[in-house]
């Protein structure tokens, strides 16, 4: 089944993205109220979703992944989530939901633009949005990779996100992709209002952000880890390995969390790999 072909409701713009060496559109679809921006690229039958980390886009996010992932096989979709990058307005808000909303957000994107059955890869909170997509809706995904993701919060977690929710204390260079997106007090505001966002989760019982999805995961499942990142640590990762059934886990040694930026070459192949075979 060809799931490539677009439905006659994509407002699609031929423009070229000069992250990739070859084409890219862009365009953006009205879905749930918002209109998302989204970058297109290749023309394969197996079509991937991209979903970004917290208040990342295509344009910070996947790089690589847009200019290098194989284009014959697959068909490349990566969107900006409401409120970050260029799907704004509205402005960005973190109501206790905002996974859920992300998750239908993103669903509803590629059921608009005419993909019936696609696969998954969500980075950080684009993985937390992928687990609970997968959950609700096993019957639309074909495959599912996910890195730098975590199902609860911990008290440990609750200590790192106090440490980094002062962006002034981060390095010119980590802001500065961030801060060209958005300027840097709009970042900062933004930055801060994600903290108190997730922080939220910690009330629930047993910090639960997606536990009760993971059960739900019926679909063949890639956990991907760098085992030197700072934001995540392993237990997070074991976690899912345990929760999802038949899921497998990937370690990546000196991966930290932006793995698939710093060693995009091997990322992308044990991705394009799980997904072929």
């Amino acid at each position: 089944m060809d799931t490539s072909a677009p439905t006659s409701h994509e407002n699609e713009m031929a423009t070229t993205v000069d992250h990739t060496s070859s084409s890219v559109t862009s365009g953006r679809q009205h879905v749930n109220g918002v209109d998302l921006y989204y970058e297109r690229t290749g023309r394969g039958k197996h079509a991937l979703l991209l979903l970004p980390g917290a208040l990342g886009c295509t344009r910070t996010d996947f790089g690589p992944q847009l200019k290098s992932l194989n284009k014959e096989r697959f068909t490349i979709v990566a969107v900006d989530p409401r409120g970050y990058g260029q799907s704004r307005p509205p402005d960005r808000d973190f109501p206790l939901d905002f996974y859920e909303r992300d998750a239908k957000d993103a669903l509803d994107l590629m059921k608009a633009l005419g993909f019936r059955k696609f696969s998954l890869l969500g980075w950080s909170d684009g993985g937390i949005t992928a687990l609970i997509a997968a959950g609700n809706n096993p019957d639309l995904i074909r495959k599912l990779v996910v890195w730098g993701a975590n199902a609860f919060i911990s008290q440990h977690d609750l200590e790192l996100y106090n440490v980094v929710r002062d962006i002034s204390n981060w390095s010119a260079k980590m802001r500065q992709p961030m801060e060209e997106v958005y300027g840097a007090e709009v970042f900062a505001k933004i930055w801060e209002a994600w903290v108190d966002g997730v922080t939220q989760f910690a009330k629930r019982p047993e910090g639960s952000i997606c536990m009760e999805h993971l059960p739900l995961i019926s679909c063949p499942t890639l956990i991907i880890h760098g085992e030197r990142d700072p934001m995540v640590p392993s237990f997070h990762p074991q976690c899912l390995l345990k929760h999802i059934k038949g899921s497998r886990l990937h370690l990546i040694p000196e991966g930290k969390h932006n793995l698939h930026l710093k060693y995009a070459d091997e990322f992308n192949k044990v991705v394009e790999d799980f997904l072929e075979n």
